[in-house]
């Protein structure tokens, strides 16, 4: 893929600036005043949208930034990225703006395997020989969103490479591309391009903003925000908002156990207060009501899985990535190392973890010896101390955790970014699970102490929850608009170019990976233990009514515009769901055994700790395999989605038969 030497010439230092006002490029045609030109007939445009900021380093030369421009406007056939360039201001500014043509644009739909509207009204994985038969394939704007288009123009850059050697105008003559080499990383690695910003459009975001978290309404705008943000921020924000309303079932099974039984009540204060269960009544509500919580809780997460998953491939279907293409990870820069230290640390992190629960029980039993002693309001106010100490703590650990394996997934280096991410992502899942609910099953299986599991799980779900509201929201908010927002103070009068630069001060935004930590944390704590505290799912379903809109305006204002490649579905954290869901069997029908029901059977002798353990085993059993057949009664695609994927299926094979037809005979 020559890259030098070949296409129009890119723009020179006499090239017009931006024009001012709404954002858009005001080009009478794609050669219009500073953009690279477009050879291609049908790709002609009087409007060109600024879609992505490319800033460099300052101290990249001219003819350096000329040859990119040149690089970047050259097509693909003759080895570049096929994309429309503008050098900003002048050629010795530190800025270009890019776009894409409809030719480009067309091809990499084509390519992502993105699926859209025919002319008979249904979804059909894009073909560019048989573009003209697709709604709307005339207009970019109509026929592929916001984000898509963000997307192709990222992805065309990060595609392109050298297929001989290239010695860069401008650059020190050590500084050489090597056949293969890709450019785009070779650059950023030698500091000439700095940063690559996907740019807002402001109509479009304060629309979103007012249809989003602005105004009184519950329902969320998805599909707006897969258009203006990408399908893999959608496909968070409508799993959150199902999990959401999902949690109404076990919300009011939670408070109408807790108010008509006067035997929760009173373990539930007896529990805060420090002191021992004391049951007087074994067959009232109460403890039915702790059996029902615990079967309805592992009944609950596999209809709200199976449930979801048929919501998700129902909105991959209208969001055109049913049928993705698998396309080859594009390989890290650098060699593949031998991960010889992630284990050791990571062992060393998990015995953090173990250290911080004999901490906690060390101050339990010394603050429990102090109220003993004193019995006042202080006292007992103490009781919470080594929870939210220790809650704290987890929560601190777990925020180092996550920087510490993000670098020892670096040292090792993967070869390819799917790698890279399997591994980061497993890392912290592990540690997740060992650090959020080691405490919990410690108290459940081996104390066998429902009173301070109830009262731990009880300060984990206020405790983190607050910590969450406050390092989530409050702290990048009063940052950004006491610190930040000034500095990003513009009129309407400015150079476009200062606008765009000033949406590159903002923070990157740091991905979904802590968001969907969060929920996984959230469904444990629900599915696994809500049995000993029925109001789990009323505090969480509280937090979350909140969670969407404080997400939601965190990703409108206080970040970048992220770039969001096409995505099917959650990927990797449904599975994580999934595990949770099985593993709350094993959960609740151990919780059962400590009913206060049943160990009074067992200490009165009408039940013996054998019979006792055989039962759970059975009931265990039992209820895996109910799981299993509400999982294969549910089928994870609604009858008329899997017709629709195995027409889409079918229509790709034959247009890939005919393309070969057509190579062959060529």
């Amino acid at each position: 893929m020559s890259t030098a030497g070949v296409g129009e010439e890119a723009s020179s230092s006499r090239d017009p600036p931006l024009s001012k006002g709404s954002g858009k490029l005001a080009a009478a045609s794609t050669s219009g005043p500073g953009w690279t030109k477009v050879s291609c007939s049908c790709c002609m445009s009087h409007r060109v949208d600024p879609l992505v900021l490319v800033k460099l380093g300052p101290k990249v030369r001219p003819e350096t930034k000329r040859w990119l421009l040149k690089l970047i406007g050259t097509p693909q056939k003759d080895g570049g990225a096929g994309l429309l360039a503008h050098p900003g201001e002048d050629a010795s500014g530190d800025i270009m703006v890019l776009s894409a043509p409809r030719c480009t644009l067309l091809r990499a739909t084509e390519e992502l395997g993105l699926c859209k509207m025919y002319k008979n009204d249904n979804m059909e994985a894009f073909s560019y020989d048989d573009r003209e038969n697709f709604k709307d394939s005339d207009n970019m704007e109509v026929f592929l969103t916001l984000a898509e288009r963000q997307y192709i123009v990222k992805y065309e850059l990060d595609g392109v490479r050298a297929q001989r050697d290239i010695r860069i105008p401008g650059l020190d003559d050590s500084f050489t591309l090597q056949p293969r080499d890709n450019i785009w990383q070779k650059l950023t690695v030698a500091g000439v391009i700095v940063d690559t910003v996907a740019l807002h459009n402001q109509e479009q975001l304060k629309d979103l903003s007012q249809a989003w978290y602005a105004g009184n309404q519950l329902a969320q705008p998805l599909d707006s925000v897969n258009s203006y943000f990408g399908s893999s921020l959608a496909f968070y924000f409508s799993f959150l908002d199902f999990y959401t309303w999902s949690l109404l079932p076990p919300a009011v099974l939670g408070l109408s156990i807790t108010y008509f039984s006067g035997e929760v009540q009173k373990e539930m204060v007896e529990s805060v207060s420090g002191s021992g269960v004391i049951v007087e009544d074994h067959s009232g509500l109460g403890v039915s009501g702790h059996m029902m919580q615990a079967l309805f809780s592992m009944l609950w997460s596999t209809v709200v899985m199976e449930l979801w998953k048929r919501r998700s491939a129902s909105l991959s279907y209208r969001w055109g990535t049913l049928n993705l293409a698998e396309r080859f990870a594009e390989p890290r820069p650098e060699g593949l190392r031998m991960a010889l230290v992630s284990v050791p640390v990571v062992g060393l992190f998990l015995g953090m973890v173990v250290v911080g629960m004999m901490v906690f029980y060390w101050g339990e039993a010394h603050v429990k010896r102090i109220h003993e002693d004193w019995d006042s309001l202080w006292t007992q106010t103490l009781l919470f101390l080594p929870s939210v100490l220790h809650i704290v703590y987890t929560n601190v650990l777990a925020t180092v955790y996550r920087t510490v394996a993000q670098a020892l997934t670096e040292y090792e280096n993967h070869r390819e970014e799917s790698a890279f991410d399997n591994h980061l992502t497993g890392k912290v899942l592990v540690f997740t699970f060992f650090n959020y609910f080691a405490v919990l099953f410690h108290i459940a299986f081996f104390k066998q102490d429902v009173p301070l599991l109830r009262k731990r799980l009880a300060s984990l779900l206020i405790v983190t929850q607050l910590i969450n509201q406050v390092t989530e929201v409050v702290v990048p908010f009063l940052v950004d608009r006491f610190i930040s927002a000034p500095n990003r103070a513009e009129t309407e009068d400015d150079p476009q170019e200062d606008k765009f630069r000033n949406q590159g001060t903002l923070p990157v935004f740091p991905g979904l990976f802590a968001e969907y930590i969060e929920l996984l944390v959230q469904f444990g704590y629900l599915s696994l233990f809500s049995c000993v505290f029925p109001l789990t799912a009323v505090l969480l379903l509280i937090n979350n009514l909140t969670e969407i809109r404080s997400d939601a305006y965190k990703i409108c204002k206080l970040f970048r515009k992220p770039f969001c490649a096409p995505v099917a579905n959650m990927g990797v954290w449904q599975i994580a769901f999934e595990v949770l869901s099985f593993v709350s069997v094993v959960s609740n029908c151990w919780l059962l055994m400590l009913s206060p029901q049943i160990q009074v059977q067992c200490l009165e002798g009408e039940l013996s700790c054998t019979n006792v353990l055989l039962l759970a085993v059975a009931m265990e059993h039992v209820l895996i395999v109910v799981k299993v057949v509400l999982a294969v009664l549910i089928p994870d695609e609604p009858g008329w989605i899997m017709k629709k994927r195995l027409h889409i299926e079918f229509k790709s094979i034959q247009a890939l038969r005919q393309q070969k037809t057509v190579q062959a005979q060529s």
